[in-house]
């Protein structure tokens, strides 16, 4: 049984339709990504996954429970977080206090909380020194891994990424994907939304390629990113062709 499993999904934000029939599954220890042009609807298949919109129809399992719909603090209680895009740092809280914020919906003493959170330094040595430095301080690459520790905290079984690499030098880049592959060595499954094609492809177990809110490829990461249709969708050069579509 997947860790995760999508059904016909269906999302919609007012009268225009962002996701049509998904289907997608995540096995537990997996890094899964999703791939696909702006507005292609990958950001929203991780918010109807995290309880921060409601699908209109289809069916969200998570460790075999239906979760479809249930409101956001009941889905982190469940094992899931999400890491939205653009990191959202609180500015006035320092490192440690953005990171601790990642516990809030655990049932545990402070003591535990502050052991995790030197856990999450351990895990990030690079944000050691800036433990108490206000967070609107940092370097973007810095901010993303304190998102990063803020969604750990939250002990999840599937962490969800939202275009972690946004606005980050090539170098932090490589960085920060480095940490994503250690999370998934830890045990946490990751559901990783991403622009960058190639960095994405090179630490997946599988991908989905979504356009305008519909799966049309999914398959190992080599054959993703050597199909050239699928590089070109992705681009937002083109169409898939009906050939690939059911490659």
């Amino acid at each position: 049984m997947p860790l995760l499993e999508l059904s016909g999904l269906t999302a919609a934000y007012g009268a225009v339709t962002a996701l049509s029939g998904l289907d997608l599954a995540v096995a537990e220890g997996e890094i899964v990504t999703l791939l696909g042009a702006n507005g292609a609807g990958k950001s929203t298949t991780l918010r109807c996954i995290s309880g921060l919109l409601s699908p209109t129809g289809g069916e969200i399992r998570f460790a075999g429970q239906p979760i479809s719909g249930l409101p956001a603090e009941r889905v982190v209680r469940l094992g899931i977080a999400h890491v939205p895009e653009g990191r959202r740092v609180f500015p006035g809280l320092t490192v440690r206090e953005n990171i601790l914020l990642g516990a809030s919906n655990r049932r545990s003493s402070r003591a535990a909380r502050a052991r995790d959170a030197e856990e999450m330094f351990a895990l990030f040595p690079d944000l050691v020194r800036f433990a108490d430095t206000l967070g609107w301080m940092l370097s973007g690459g810095q901010q993303q891994m304190v998102a990063l520790a803020r969604g750990l905290m939250a002990r999840p079984r599937l962490l969800l990424l939202d275009e972690p690499s946004l606005g980050l030098a090539p170098l932090i880049v490589q960085q920060v994907f480095r940490i994503i592959a250690r999370i998934r060595e830890s045990g946490t499954t990751v559901l990783l939304v991403e622009q960058n094609a190639r960095i994405a492809l090179a630490i997946a177990d599988r991908g989905y390629v979504l356009e305008t809110g519909r799966l049309v490829v999914a398959g190992k990461p080599d054959a993703l990113w050597n199909n050239e249709d699928v590089r070109a969708a992705y681009l937002g050069g083109k169409r898939l062709s009906e050939e690939s579509r059911t490659r």
